[in-house]
């Protein structure tokens, strides 16, 4: 490995006094786009990898969802207009002579994961399906009339044969970008991913169908004093009228206060649910599928929770939007991912505050960084020899990381 290393230390320990975290809910519409996106690029590469055994190049990380229009009152609520996806990207369309059924693939994994994340939600009547995919190479496909100027980028995304696939030969960064991980999660991370995964866990398990999962949590933590912000939306269908509503957000209220107080037992907590509720005219928080994908909202990827779980403003994080990157050789998804896991390792061995940042070259080997970037709390820098063995060692595991996102093991967002 020929990277650079640079260790350093002034990172402030995870229980530093400020924290700000944000967690985005299973129904967020950009937690649904991640969503949507790591579905279509998943599909996919299995679509390639069970008929040519390789998975071809592709990226759907510039997916949206664009929200539609509800009729939403006590005791009823329906879609008066459907959500659409867009399915931005690039796909191999075939493999020589062999074609590939790019948008049944995509139709089928939109379909597939949105009623499986909003079963309110008819996919057969209020979904619409917008893909548009090219088959352009990146710049630097020059034309020319050299044997060697036949490959490469020309064929990037129509090749004549898996020999035409660069990377089978040599795993190579294809961007110049940086990912970024950290450990351990602060004590207002912890509660924002607790608080979220309880009440989505308690809707999908069926026994509370009034609540939905476009949930969003707030966190702002100063020393001991923990503020925590909900809003948390409740189906028409299944609330008959404004007592009800109002009861049940009271009763949110308090069991919001109850997670986070079990989640961090020596903090005082405070939380408020649906602050934007206005009773007397009411304006609440009523959505017909439990999403605000349904009535106007938008989701695009990359705007949702990191690889992590939370959005921490305090905590350094990458702006890449991760889901729907090639799972092959896009640095922008696995240094991401692979930096998040160094980080935990270098915590779990050193027992101090880590943040990793991997930083590559396009066209550099996957496998060897141009920069590492390695900053601790406490008073000395990590070792650089303990950095490059787990750095190497993170990175040799690549293979086993590729077939956790393949298997939907891995959270991207």
């Amino acid at each position: 490995m020929h990277m650079n290393v640079i260790t350093g230390t002034g990172l402030p320990p995870a229980d530093h006094a400020l924290e700000v975290v944000e967690r985005k809910g299973a129904g967020h519409p950009d937690t649904l786009a991640d969503g949507v996106a790591e579905a279509v690029s998943r599909a996919y590469s299995r679509y390639c990898l069970d008929e040519f055994g390789a998975i071809l190049h592709h990226n759907a990380d510039k997916t949206a969802l664009l929200g539609g229009a509800a009729d939403v009152r006590f005791g009823h609520g329906e879609l008066t207009a459907p959500i659409t996806a867009l399915v931005n990207g690039r796909f191999t369309a075939a493999l020589g002579d062999e074609p590939i059924p790019v948008e049944a693939i995509i139709e089928a994994a939109v379909q597939d994961y949105l009623a499986d994340a909003l079963p309110r939600l008819d996919v057969t009547r209020d979904l619409v399906l917008r893909p548009r995919v090219t088959q352009a190479s990146s710049p630097g496909a020059v034309l020319g009339e050299t044997d060697a100027q036949q490959a490469g980028r020309r064929f990037w995304f129509a090749p004549r044969s898996l020999d035409d696939l660069a990377e089978r030969a040599r795993l190579f960064a294809n961007d110049t970008s940086a990912g970024v991980g950290y450990a351990p999660s602060g004590i207002a991370e912890q509660v924002a991913i607790a608080v979220e995964a309880e009440l989505t866990d308690s809707q999908q398990a069926g026994p509370q169908p009034w609540l939905g999962t476009d949930i969003k949590i707030m966190v702002v933590r100063h020393g001991n004093q923990v503020h925590v912000t909900a809003c948390v939306p409740q189906i028409a269908e299944h609330t008959p009228d404004l007592s009800t509503y109002v009861g049940r957000r009271a009763r949110l209220r308090e069991l919001i206060a109850e997670i986070a107080q079990e989640t961090a037992p020596h903090c005082v907590i405070e939380a408020a649910v649906n602050t934007r509720d206005n009773d007397e005219r009411q304006e609440l928080y009523l959505t017909a599928i439990g999403s605000s994908l349904e009535s106007g909202d938008e989701g695009v990827v990359g705007r949702g929770n990191r690889t992590n779980g939370v959005i921490s403003m305090l905590r350094p994080w990458s702006a890449e939007g991760v889901s729907g990157k090639n799972p092959v050789y896009h640095v922008g998804k696995l240094y991401n991912l692979a930096a998040q896991q160094a980080a935990e390792r270098l915590h779990a061995e050193t027992g101090r505050t880590v943040a990793v940042a991997l930083v590559s070259q396009s066209g550099r080997d996957l496998d060897d960084p141009w920069q590492t970037v390695v900053q601790t709390s406490g008073e000395e820098p990590l070792s650089e020899p303990l950095v490059r063995k787990v750095i190497a060692e993170v990175l040799a595991g690549l293979d086993s990381l590729r077939a956790r996102l393949l298997a939907g093991d891995l959270a991207t967002a």
